[in-house]
């Protein structure tokens, strides 16, 4: 379902580095909408082992690397159309980037 991810495995490798330390209340919360919009389009995009949703209410620092790996998909994804989604999944990952 998902394209090969064009995002560089070295600039996606440095985005999840910096995951490692992050606490910010705005990236936790970006990371909260993209999950619940994901979970509303859960036919274009597979589950892991948990709900979109669970994993949004019981989000914790450690799980932004996951999120992140998540949005990555999502935006490099020619196969999910939604414009909220891969809006939510980019402005996850510059949230990231700048932090």
């Amino acid at each position: 379902m998902f394209q090969h991810n064009t995002y560089g495995d070295a600039m996606k490798e440095e985005l999840l580095k910096k995951c490692e330390n992050l606490d910010s209340p705005d990236i936790m919360s970006s990371c909260r909408v993209l999950l619940e919009l994901a979970e509303k389009k859960k036919d274009e995009i597979p589950e892991e082992d948990q709900t979109y949703l669970e994993m949004a209410e019981n989000l914790k620092p450690s799980d932004v690397s996951k999120v992140l790996e998540l949005a990555l998909k999502i935006r490099e994804s020619g196969d999910i159309k939604d414009a909220e989604l891969k809006n939510a999944a980019s402005k996850l990952i510059r949230a990231i980037e700048m932090s």
